[in-house]
Parts: structure tokens; C-alpha cells; sequence
């Protein structure tokens, strides 16, 4: 189904609810002052033959600006109200879901949720997280992920009784390439298929099945417990404990080569041999 053509206050709710809460009010507070100085400033062109139209195009400017005072701020305080009431949901949903023992609650929610679900789990890791919807459950890139100057890609596979082929895998990675992201994650309620296992070995691709997904949950909502904190495909930093991510050596006699990593990074320089 084709989505419906969004009009300017709505892309700009759409846009701002995305950013944090903050944001969307400063926005809102300098959106007015710039347009209410428009508003009341003085015309300063003189009404005198061969200068009517800039008379005309000022007016016309304090008008528009005198409307736009209220309505730009106004949606921006909504989309500044939908990302604090999002932040909540997320918070409340992994709460949820940390608590609770059943895994076959990943199938019982929306794959909106999911992806708000995996993006606060990544959130609490202590990654900055951009939800970029991907259109649909199977579309495409739905987090990107930022810690210290590296980024990675997630992809989200959220289904009943999904597994997942290695045509995914192959997908992200390509993306991975493409955007030149330190690595990625796919993330799914279900299970991957052994060929999608046997292709994310060595390409700096973490494969999370609901298993691990449910570790990653629960292990960052109760901190201290390394075992229950680290990923199940993923082994725990032997300095400070944290879940390690796959990098690869970009210097030195071991160029080229595949490591398990600290993602504390430089300040903890814990690694294992991959």
C-alpha cells in the first residue's frame, strides 16, 4: 500500500519526534522568536512607484510570519510531546519484556515495537541509537548504531516462527560496505538458518536469535551480572566484563585480521583472539 503524502506540519512532526524531547522545544522557543521579530518588525521599503512589489513581498513575508509564529512552534511541541511519550513506551515495553520469561512475547508484539524493543535494549549498551524505519517489518536498515567514532547497521527480523537465510546476512553486509560501518547486528525473535551462521563468520556480523536477544535484555536491565549481560554468540571482555564486538586489526603485523574487541574502547583495551 502506498503511503499517504504527508503536508508540512505533519513531515515536521514526523521529523522532530524522532529527535530528542529537548530538541523539539528549543526548536519551538527559537522558531517564535525569529518569527514573531518578523512580525512585528517595521516595513522598511516606502511606498513609491517601481517599488510596490518589495512592499507587497515584505507585507506579505510579516503576514505569513505572523501565522507561523504559532503553528511552527505548535508542531514542533508535538513532535516534541511524541518523542518524550516514545522514549516512555520504549522504557516501559523493555521493562516489560526483561521481566518477563516468556520468549514467545516477541511474536506477540508489533514489529514497530520490536524495533523500539532492540533500539532501547542497544540504547541501555550505551550506543546512541537513530531509528530509520524501514518502511515496513522487512525493510531494510531499521537502526543505526554509534558508539565513539564507529558506527554499525541493525536489521530487525521479527516474525512467528521465523528463520532467518543467509540472503539477509548478505543484504546487511553489502549495506555494511556500502556505508562503511564497522559492522552489523540482525536481530530476530526467531532462529538463523546454518548457511546465514556460516556467512556472518568473520564479517564483523553479530546473528541475535531470541535467546540472545532476551540475554542482551535482561543482562543490561540487572547490572553486575556479566554472565546474564553478554550475548549469547558474543564472549565478555576479560578486563571490565562488557559484551565484545568483532573488529578488525587496521594496523601492524596483524592487519587484516578478525579480534574480539572491548566496545569501551580506548578505555578499556581488553581483546580475545576471534
Amino acid at each position: 500500500m502506498a503511503r499517504r503524502r504527508q503536508n508540512l506540519a505533519e513531515a515536521l512532526i514526523e521529523a522532530t519526534s524522532k529527535f530528542p524531547w529537548w530538541a523539539g522545544v528549543v526548536l519551538a522557543i527559537a522558531a517564535y522568536l525569529w518569527l514573531n521579530g518578523i512580525a512585528i518588525g517595521e516595513v522598511k521599503v516606502v511606498a513609491q512607484p517601481g517599488r510596490m512589489g518589495e512592499l507587497i513581498s515584505q507585507n506579505l513575508f510579516r503576514t505569513l510570519a505572523s501565522v507561523g509564529q504559532y503553528l511552527l512552534p505548535f508542531a514542533f511541541l508535538v513532535g516534541a510531546a511524541m518523542s518524550a511519550y516514545g522514549r516512555y513506551q520504549r522504557r516501559a515495553l523493555h521493562e516489560q519484556v526483561a521481566a518477563s520469561l516468556d520468549r514467545g512475547a516477541l511474536n506477540n508484539m508489533s514489529w514497530q515495537q520490536f524495533e523500539a524493543l532492540v533500539g532501547e535494549a542497544f540504547r541501555r549498551k550505551g550506543y546512541a541509537v537513530t531509528e530509520t524505519g524501514g518502511g515496513g517489518a522487512d525493510g531494510g536498515i531499521d537502526l543505526v548504531l554509534k558508539k565513539e567514532d564507529e558506527t554499525f547497521l541493525v536489521q530487525c527480523k521479527q516474525w512467528r516462527a521465523l528463520k532467518v537465510g543467509v540472503s539477509t546476512v548478505r543484504e546487511l553486509y553489502g549495506v555494511m560496505a556500502a556505508q562503511g560501518a564497522t559492522g552489523g547486528f540482525v536481530v530476530t525473535s526467531g532462529e538463523f538458518s546454518d548457511d546465514a551462521r556460516a556467512f556472518a563468520v568473520g564479517r564483523n556480523i553479530e546473528l541475535l536469535d531470541d535467546k540472545a536477544l532476551h540475554a542482551l535484555i535482561r543482562g543490561v536491565r540487572v547490572s553486575g551480572e556479566a554472565a546474564s549481560a553478554a550475548l549469547a554468540s558474543s564472549p565478555a571482555c576479560p578486563l571490565c566484563q562488557s559484551t565484545m564486538v568483532k573488529r578488525t586489526a587496521k594496523r601492524g603485523a596483524n592487519s587484516g585480521n578478525v579480534f574480539w574487541g572491548c566496545p569501551q574502547y580506548p578505555a578499556c583495551k581488553g581483546t580475545r583472539p576471534a
